[in-house]
């Protein structure tokens, strides 16, 4: 398989096989093996992180969420809902280790995040983890770790 470089995250044993063109990596929220991008190995080891460390519910969350901005389909990496109503907690913008976090990262997200309304937005490369807040007075306010499920709902 690929080398799969050490991420900031716990350790993740994850499904992996060779496809016919290149090496892929089983997504247990979407339930189909995905070629193993660099991205896509920082999303898994991230969501992983998310349902065995801090409590976040597999049946919850999706990766690959369609949106529509601006007239352009576009793509959050993964996204955590609430029990009830199925509402959007959390936005996840996932990108591979060599990318860095920017303000333009944090721009598309943000620009995300208008059309998915969510509470809670989290940037990593695998890396480097951001949590941020968005508050009632329409700004964002950064968290100094990334809160536990129960958290997200209590809130």
């Amino acid at each position: 398989m690929d080398h799969l470089p050490p991420l900031n995250l716990p350790p993740y044993a994850p499904r992996l096989r060779r496809g016919t063109r290149h090496s892929e990596i089983f997504d247990s929220l979407r339930g189909r093996f995905v070629a193993l991008t660099p991205e896509e190995w920082v999303r898994q080891c991230f969501v992983n992180h998310l349902i065995v460390t801090l409590g976040y519910p597999r049946g919850l969350m999706a990766n690959e969420v369609g949106i529509k901005l601006n007239d352009t389909q576009r793509r959050c990496d993964t996204v955590v809902y609430s029990r009830a109503g199925m509402r959007p907690l959390m936005v996840v913008e996932c990108k591979a280790p060599h990318v860095a976090i920017t303000q333009k990262v944090f721009d598309q997200i943000a620009r995300y995040n208008v059309v998915v309304g969510a509470r809670w937005l989290v940037v990593t490369n695998g890396l480097s983890h951001y949590c941020c807040e968005f508050t009632p007075e329409g700004t964002y306010r950064f968290l100094r770790e990334i809160p536990r499920y129960e958290m997200l709902v209590r809130s």
